[in-house]
């Protein structure tokens, strides 16, 4: 099999289990975790990778316009899907992380749930963060990331290429809080927690929010 028919064929894979992956971990808190952050979301607000839609259910009335971005074709169908069949009104955009079709400034709000793990750059995706936040706009995220325990760490970077292989590129042994404090944005909370239910190797989140800024 060819390398872009078996990515392929993961993409379509991961796109229709996803949901079920998922389900025991919503279930034991994620969906919680999800509701309590997406609650300070307001205004004009860009969801990247949103993937099947989980978060939909959580935005607050004070969301008054919501972009969806999603750069898999076949997460981003089962993506209108879930739009179509909901309450919430949202426009999709099939875009990566790291080229959003969006001005300066076009955002009060970003979030990223589950999604910097398998940015193919995480560092170019934070500064398009950067670039389409208005300057005092906010970004939430939740992230599993790399371990602070480095008994853990070294098995996230045992198991890196074999997992980020069959799950559709995504890497658990990322540094993601340093990458988000990196890019510019300043982080003015920020919670070390576990991703309920999951492998020990990917249990390290983060769960917080950071604020945007623009040089003069």
């Amino acid at each position: 099999m060819s390398g872009s028919l078996y990515r392929a064929t993961v993409g379509r894979a991961f796109a229709r289990l996803y949901d079920r992956v998922l389900r025991v971990s919503e279930e034991a808190g994620l969906s919680d975790c999800r509701h309590a952050l997406l609650a300070g979301a307001s205004g004009a607000t860009l969801e990247i990778g949103a993937g099947t839609g989980l978060n939909l259910a959580h935005y607050p009335e004070a969301v008054t316009e919501l972009v969806l971005t999603e750069p898999g074709e076949h997460m981003v169908r089962r993506l209108w899907d879930a739009v179509a069949a909901g309450p919430r009104q949202a426009e999709v955009v099939c875009a990566p992380a790291d080229r959003l079709p969006f001005a300066n400034d076009r955002f009060d709000t970003v979030v990223c749930t589950l999604v910097l793990c398998t940015a193919t750059s995480p560092g170019a995706a934070l500064e398009e963060v950067k670039r389409v936040l208005r300057p005092g706009g906010r970004f939430l995220f939740i992230e599993h990331v790399r371990s602070q325990d480095d008994r853990i760490a070294r098995w996230q970077d045992r198991l890196d290429p074999i997992h980020s292989f069959v799950a559709d590129g995504c890497h658990p042994n990322r540094d993601t809080l340093a990458a988000i404090e990196a890019s510019g944005l300043t982080v003015e909370s920020v919670q070390h927690t576990r991703l309920p239910k999951a492998a020990a190797y990917l249990r390290p989140m983060i769960v917080g929010s950071a604020v945007a800024s623009r040089e003069p």
